[in-house]
């Protein structure tokens, strides 16, 4: 279509949708996030949105600010009628909401109104919803509180992480962006309003956010393993450092001793949770490679043994 499309995005995630645009609309201009320092030689790394657009010879900005002037002016010169918006990951002022006459849509990972907000995937998964998907909303001047004007549904496996289950949602958000926007530009669809109810918020996840808690129950601190793949990651403290949980099973037929202690179960490490044992099916030792855990008991001299089972 002839619409002058903007597209705004920045990680993986934003891949699929930029290129069902590129190949149904008129795209005059990517935003996307600067390149930051990345991987053990913090080398300046471009955001994967910046190597696609380049791929398909469209023209782009990385503003550290999407107010910066500089910014604005390459905006206004653009004359955008549309904006799409995923995974940008800095908030539109409403001078830029005002800017294209058919608005600013957003690609967002969930189905709102549950999990608005910075990290929807790892809070899915972390809560144990049994279910996700897409939502593509017409943008205001709140986070993720704009109207909707489609929604698709994905189940959420047992085994998912937040980087198998972003890959999935990214081609659904793709796909559903198209089928959505054809109609909406010719007036085929109306946005209606999220629900006043059943909103939850998903925070932005920071490092930290990693630590596993024994304190809490064994089937939730499994799928935070799983929800925190590959960021935040889980990590726990072992000889003065941080061993990284990669992958993690649940068990529960051994007695427990106290949140926190340590023991062997079919020859993997396993920690003592509220209510059952988090077996360490794979780790990574702090300045080493990922291993698997019975590969790192061969050097875990000081992992305490308080029962062995296989």
């Amino acid at each position: 279509m002839s619409v002058r499309t903007v597209f705004m995005g920045s990680p993986e995630f934003a891949l699929p949708s930029l290129r069902a645009l590129a190949a149904h609309f008129h795209v005059v201009g990517v935003v996307t996030q600067p390149d930051r320092p990345a991987g053990r030689g913090q080398n300046l790394t471009p955001p994967p949105v910046k190597t696609l657009a380049i791929s398909l010879a469209l023209p782009f900005i990385q503003p550290i600010k999407l107010r910066d002037p500089d910014a604005m002016k390459q905006l206004e010169t653009w004359n955008p009628d549309l904006i799409v918006v995923a995974a940008f990951g800095q908030i539109l002022r409403q001078n830029v909401l005002n800017m294209p006459k058919f608005g600013c849509i957003n690609v967002h990972a969930s189905l709102l109104p549950r999990w608005r907000g910075a990290s929807p995937i790892q809070a899915a998964i972390a809560a144990g919803d049994q279910e996700t998907g897409i939502t593509i909303m017409k943008m205001d001047a709140g986070i993720d509180t704009g109207d909707i004007l489609a929604q698709e549904k994905i189940t959420i496996t047992s085994d998912d992480t937040a980087l198998s289950l972003e890959k999935r949602l990214a081609d659904l958000g793709g796909h559903l962006l198209i089928r959505t926007l054809i109609p909406f530009l010719v007036g085929e669809i109306q946005a209606v309003p999220q629900p006043s109810e059943g909103f939850t918020y998903a925070q932005l996840l920071k490092k930290e956010d990693g630590e596993l808690d024994f304190r809490e129950p064994v089937v939730a601190l499994e799928r935070k393993v799983r929800a925190y793949q590959p960021w935040p990651g889980t990590f726990i403290n072992w000889e003065g450092g941080q061993l990284k949980v990669l992958a993690s099973s649940v068990f529960v037929d051994v007695a427990l001793t106290s949140p926190g202690s340590r023991t062997i179960i079919n020859k993997q490490p396993a920690i003592a949770a509220q209510d059952g044992w988090l077996v360490l099916n794979e780790v990574q030792p702090q300045g080493k490679k990922c291993m698997r855990g019975d590969v790192f008991l061969n050097g875990a001299r000081g992992w305490k043994q308080v029962e062995s089972q296989g």
